[in-house]
């Protein structure tokens, strides 16, 4: 056998948890093999240290002291410290003139003398009633929800500002 299952074979020897044929069988080996009674003495002996002796508990106000201790240090905020402004704002300003190249390449591209899809559509668009589609409670719960959203956006963005300040 190899030494981990020699080890696993006497703790549970030691602990009382195998059977009664392997009982017999391990204290056969022990009286017989020095290897096995050996690494049996060994196992004993840590076996009595670790009930004999009593384990340090940590004070009752370990984590309370360790908290303590942790807010004694400023931590300083991550962006402050990893992001340059100018390197935020020089990539918006990119991504935004990109937008409006295009648009204005957009815009530029069309033919306006060309008639307009109004006049191919097969319905009239002035006898679309506008009121069922405004008036659907679906749309109501849809712009209530953005509502909010927008205002708890504003929110943020005011409380951030109002830090930045103080």
């Amino acid at each position: 056998m190899k030494a981990e299952n020699i080890e696993e074979v006497l703790w549970e020897y030691i602990d009382g948890s195998s059977s009664a044929e392997e009982r017999t069988d391990i204290e056969g080996l022990l009286q017989n093999n020095p290897i096995w009674k050996l690494k049996y003495d060994e196992l004993l002996l840590v076996h009595q240290l670790l009930h004999s002796t009593e384990l340090d508990h940590p004070s009752m106000r370990f984590t309370q002291n360790v908290m303590e201790e942790i807010t004694r240090y400023h931590v300083a905020p991550a962006t402050n410290t990893y992001l340059n402004k100018n390197v935020i704002y020089g990539i918006g300003g990119f991504m935004i003139v990109m937008i409006l190249g295009l648009l204005v390449y957009s815009i530029a591209q069309v033919d306006w003398s060309a008639p307009g899809p109004a006049q191919d559509l097969p319905i009239d668009i002035n006898k679309v009633a506008w009121g069922k589609l405004w008036n659907n409670a679906y749309t109501n719960v849809f712009m209530m929800i953005n509502v909010v959203l927008a205002l708890m956006l504003l929110d943020k963005y005011l409380t951030r500002k109002k830090q930045q300040v103080e």
